[in-house]
């Protein structure tokens, strides 16, 4: 299994008060699968995808990717093995606001040490058409040109397994669908999506879909052969 999540528990402090975000979670996704989980804002998505990235340490439960735990491994193992294993996407894009769109693309080579690095970026860069842009910071590019280079700065290191946090949440329905298209292709490609998100439309490309309530995961009863 390329990565597992057993058992996951995560309680927060709010204002004097616990919150559990996770309870008792476990979920599996192998190379080849693209997965959506749904549910409404606050209902725990988020917490799930970062614990499932090595990004946040669980209270209870435990996390293996390729049969390794990141969470037993020092620091900068975990940043190591994290940034050649996993590509993260989010809503936010969260792109370097003074780098270029090659430089945003080029940033987790900085992690690896990633050798031929620059000649995928340029690749990723015109498989994703961008080539016209790469020299642009981000405040000079439209919605859709930011997710598509968060996209590529994701796949730079050629990752396993791409976490998606509501990927389209920023995007008209064209460049959702472009998007979300991308990541088909990686799945037919070996990797794996895991993707959250509360828009029905992006979830609608998965081939299993959970809901998670209250910081607890259930199968969707339109993904269970009868």
């Amino acid at each position: 299994m390329l990565l597992d999540l057993s058992r996951i528990s995560k309680t927060y402090q709010s204002k004097g008060h616990d919150v559990q975000a996770l309870d008792d979670v476990s979920l599996s996704i192998d190379s080849g699968e693209f997965v959506a989980v749904r549910g409404p804002s606050g209902c725990g998505k988020t917490t799930l995808l970062l614990v499932a990235g090595g990004l946040l340490a669980p209270d209870g439960g435990t996390v293996t990717i390729e049969s390794r735990d990141p969470y037993g491994m020092p620091a900068n193992e975990r940043a190591q093995f994290r940034g050649s294993t996993i590509g993260f996407v989010f809503q936010q894009f969260h792109l370097v606001p003074y780098l270029s769109v090659l430089e945003n693309v080029l940033a987790p080579a900085m992690a690896t040490g990633l050798n031929g690095a620059k000649d995928q970026a340029l690749e990723l860069i015109s498989h994703f058409g961008l080539e016209h842009r790469m020299h642009h910071i981000p405040g000079q590019l439209s919605t859709g040109e930011r997710q598509r280079t968060a996209l590529a700065r994701a796949m730079l290191n050629n990752p396993k397994v791409l976490l998606a946090d509501e990927p389209t949440g920023n995007l008209d329905r064209d460049n959702a669908d472009a998007v979300l298209g991308f990541m088909d292709e990686f799945v037919k490609g070996g990797g794996a999506v895991l993707l959250v998100t509360h828009d029905d439309n992006a979830a609608a490309r998965a081939g299993r879909t959970e809901t998670i309530q209250d910081g607890r995961l259930m199968r969707d009863p339109s993904t269970i052969a009868e």
